[in-house]
């Protein structure tokens, strides 16, 4: 139980955990962690406590248990009932079922994300991105998870690589960064220095498709990440997009050529030393996208660049059954199995960050620092945030998760979440679930 203040004494905001294996770098570290609910922040605890004499509301003991970031999932299409792309009549109805996506969302551990809407005709867009912006300005921790701005993963894609994306809203872009405008509305797209921030923060496209790659540098050039997906890149097409400006991959191996002797394909491009910088990568390793091999190649070719990534759909936390999306199309959920309703084509996910995190660590025997690091440090690094999101560092967000260890009745070893603090307020405990949102 945590010691909580004598009520004489004025509170501060500060919260004082202990006895927990903080993931620090490479390693578990056992030294105590003090936040702030008023800065939302990490504090410098030596400073707090021997130069400010700060005495902590509360001082919690984890009792062993890990202590770590948030996660941040860069590529999640919606849960729990909401979809970013599905747009109704009355926008207030989209923001209050955002709101409500939110506050679920947290729980799973997943404290900042990248909302993500898959191909869609340019309405879709116009009407969803300004809903979609980075949301953690206000602080508020009641809010629950926290927008990083919108990932638009298409339209600008192979027609021969769609997915269950519809080939009906592909685009081409003729004109260049202008069809990128006319697609997701220019008012969206705002150069760096006009004082507007753009609610998009990364963009995934096929280099190969006319007009994408002379895109690249002015897409970049706005702040927003370029990433490869949905392609028919051969490996020099790969390498060329990527000293354009291009730094991620979306979901390796799906919905893209496959690996061959002859041209390595996207896959080659993780281990070219000649590029200035090697890309990061989205791995979806759910059990049904990737064989636990594959998973375990790309982790060893490029461990520096490996971000475990969702692809969730609106199915998770939802029954089996039938589902409409947009553009008339349906899915069927059975199990953790989403397909597009009379094919076999994966249709996204259903599962949880947390989940394939306790997938890749059993896949893998990585550490517990480097599987959480693809879920931390490397992918806030990839948007460029690493000083603030992912990471325990004092002055970091002190968005935490106190994650417990056990293995379940077939011996696999799984990670739960227990706890989570989002801007340095407890949000949700699993042991007492009254507690938080």
């Amino acid at each position: 139980m945590p010691t909580a203040i004598s009520p004489e004494r004025p509170r501060t905001g500060v919260t004082k955990l202990t006895g927990g294996r903080l993931v620090k770098g490479s390693q578990l570290v056992n030294e105590d962690l003090w936040i702030s609910s008023g800065t939302g922040k990490i504090l410098h605890s030596q400073q707090v406590f021997y130069d400010d004499h700060v005495i902590p509301d509360v001082t919690l003991d984890l009792k062993g248990k890990i202590l770590c970031p948030g996660f941040i999932d860069v590529q999640f299409n919606g849960a729990f009932g909401f979809d970013f792309s599905t747009i109704p009549e009355d926008m207030a109805t989209y923001h209050k079922g955002l709101n409500r996506l939110n506050r679920h969302l947290v729980k799973t551990g997943v404290t900042s994300y990248l909302p993500t809407i898959p191909s869609q005709k340019a309405e879709v867009y116009h009407k969803a991105l300004p809903h979609l912006g980075p949301s953690g300005e206000s602080r508020n921790s009641w809010d629950g998870s926290e927008s990083l701005g919108a990932h638009c993963e298409g339209p600008f894609i192979s027609p021969t690589k769609n997915g269950i994306h519809s080939p009906e809203v592909l685009r081409k872009a003729p004109n260049g960064f202008a069809d990128f405008e006319a697609c997701y509305g220019s008012d969206n797209l705002p150069y760096l220095g006009s004082g507007m921030r753009s609610p998009v923060s990364m963009i995934t496209a096929a280099p190969e498709v006319p007009g994408v790659s002379a895109a690249i540098p002015q897409i970049t050039q706005r702040g927003i990440k370029f990433s490869i997906g949905h392609t028919e890149s051969t490996f020099e097409e790969a390498t060329d997009a990527l000293q354009a400006g291009a730094t991620m991959v979306t979901h390796l191996f799906n919905a893209m050529r496959p690996l061959h002797h002859r041209n390595p394909g996207i896959f080659g491009v993780l281990g070219q030393s000649e590029i200035k910088e090697r890309p990061y990568f989205g791995i979806i390793s759910d059990g049904i996208h990737l064989h636990p091999t594959t998973v375990k190649i790309a982790w060893n070719a490029h461990p520096d660049g490996f971000i475990l990534v969702t692809d969730a759909m609106k199915t998770v936390g939802l029954p089996d059954g039938v589902y409409d999306w947009t553009n008339g199309d349906r899915w069927v959920k059975k199990g953790s199995l989403i397909t597009r309703e009379d094919t076999d084509k994966i249709a996204g996910s259903s599962a949880t960050l947390i989940e394939c995190v306790s997938n890749f660590w059993n896949w893998s025997h990585a550490t517990i620092p480097e599987v959480i690091r693809s879920v931390t440090s490397t992918p806030a690094e990839m948007l460029g945030i690493q000083h603030i999101k992912g990471t325990l560092n004092p002055g970091a967000d002190a968005d935490l998760l106190v994650l417990d260890t056990h293995e379940d009745e077939k011996g696999a070893r799984k990670l739960t979440v227990e706890k989570v603090w989002k801007f340095g307020t407890l949000v949700h405990d699993a042991c007492h679930p009254k507690t938080g949102i």
